[in-house]
């Protein structure tokens, strides 16, 4: 019967209101992200035509660009909390460093990338007007 359910969920390939809506979106997302891995891989693995400078340096932005990893302490859907904490670890970082941008980089990026921009760019305004609830310079 078991695996009766998976050849059904296959062969209904991502179709929604099916019979097995767990199997179906389980063996979507594997399918997806396969599918995404590989075409990601051949974006950045085929020969790149001739680059303008300021292309080749888009370019490797882009390839550098990545999400904030999965963290334990915020097991839940809801990232909020997760966002605040990397935004905040960010600024702990420059104080340590005593604002030295370069240094926390990293850093930044994770919160930045976790974050919708219209929080950090309140929290920015609020850090220069020193009013910010988090961690003060």
């Amino acid at each position: 019967s078991r695996s009766r359910s998976r050849t059904l969920a296959q062969s209904l390939v991502c179709k929604p209101f099916c019979i097995f809506p767990y199997l179906v979106s389980r063996f979507c997302v594997l399918a997806l992200r396969k599918k995404m891995s590989t075409k990601i891989n051949k974006i950045f693995t085929e020969q790149i035509p001739e680059l303008s400078a300021e292309d080749a340096a888009k370019l490797e932005i882009v390839k550098n660009v990545r999400t904030t990893p999965r963290d334990a302490r915020f097991p839940s859907q809801n990232q909020s909390n997760h966002c605040w904490n990397r935004y905040n670890e960010w600024l702990l970082c420059l104080k340590s460093t005593k604002g030295d941008e370069e240094g926390c980089k990293n850093m930044k990026q994770l919160a930045f990338s976790i974050c919708p921009s219209i929080w950090t760019d309140k929290w920015e305004e609020e850090r220069e007007e020193h009013i910010f609830a988090g961690l003060q310079e």
